[in-house]
């Protein structure tokens, strides 16, 4: 049996790819953690996975952590650092080891270029350059490291707006969620889960999707009916407020400039909606969950960030 590695298995990506695995028995699963001791990464053990200690940081002990795997599923955190420079390193360093230890297919979570997009516009429609002059540096390092990836063995997944940063951001707060917008603006959304079972689903495919781009979403709707769609599942009363990008981004929380920057880019690359599907995540991972279906899986979540 093949033995695939997931790299941020008690996350929210990682942990449902590893989930999937378990149950569906046709590949072993190593494990990737800061922290095999915490409570999760035990659960996982005793659920039949290995669980191996995994630092970031730490790329002398890559090789040895790869040994045996055929496939790999490759994911970085940039919020906890906020440097694209860094996350670049880690994934050069990451497939650097991974390439001497003989994996034969990647998958790399993974995000557009949006500085060349800004850079096709008229002036008066640019956002300010950020970290390192990126507009979105937590999606233009992920898409600069695509580069370090053998494009012939790797699936390039390309994810949506998560549907459990709701509860992060400072994004919905007593039944309010405020961005730079506009509230009937379609936008592609996911639920976490079904990033890492898309994921499942790509290396349950074998050699399909080596060497491809694929786009996932769970719903492509506009913001307004998410949160009409909340208040009916939650009987609460939930709104969108939509800000100017200015306004978003003075907004007291770290990375707020590059979340506006990232929900301008949302609303003006026509390609970021249409190259994501509802068809091909479904192909990917039967179990993909609509809006309404996922608020009322977390419903009592979503009450608490609710109106008093």
């Amino acid at each position: 049996m093949k033995m695939i590695g997931v790299i941020g298995a008690t996350g929210s990506q990682g942990g449902w790819i590893v989930k999937k695995a378990l149950e569906e028995k046709q590949f072993k699963v190593r494990a990737f953690t800061r922290d095999p001791f915490k409570e999760s990464s035990v659960a996982l053990k005793d659920a039949g996975a290995e669980v191996v200690a995994f630092d970031m940081d730490k790329p002398e002990a890559f090789l040895d952590a790869f040994e045996g795997l055929h496939g790999l599923f490759v994911v970085t955190n940039y919020w906890e650092h906020m440097s694209p420079s860094k996350e670049k390193e880690q994934v050069k360093a990451i497939v650097e080891a991974a390439e001497k230890a003989g994996v034969q297919h990647y998958i790399w979570s993974t995000l557009e270029d949006t500085t060349s997009f800004y850079e096709t516009l008229p002036k008066d429609q640019r956002v300010p350059k950020l970290t390192e002059g990126y507009c979105v540096p937590h999606f233009d390092g992920k898409q600069e490291a695509n580069a370090y990836f053998p494009k012939e063995e790797t699936t390039f997944l390309y994810t949506s707006f998560y549907l459990d940063n709701f509860r992060k951001f400072n994004m919905l707060d007593k039944g309010v969620f405020c961005n730079n917008v506009p509230s009937d603006a379609i936008f592609p959304v996911i639920a976490s889960e079904d990033i890492g079972k898309c994921a499942y689903g790509i290396f349950q495919a074998g050699d399909e999707y080596k060497g491809k781009n694929v786009f996932i979403c769970g719903e492509k709707t506009s913001l307004a009916d998410i949160m009409k769609t909340v208040s009916d599942v939650t009987g609460k009363t939930f709104s969108h407020v939509p800000v100017d990008r200015a306004t978003y981004a003075g907004f007291d929380f770290p990375g707020a400039d590059d979340l506006a920057n990232m929900f301008d880019f949302n609303v003006k690359c026509q390609e970021f909606y249409q190259n994501r599907t509802v068809e091909e995540s479904k192909k990917l991972n039967p179990e993909l969950k609509s809006v309404r279906e996922w608020a009322k899986v977390n419903k009592e979540t979503l009450l608490k960030l609710g109106p008093d």
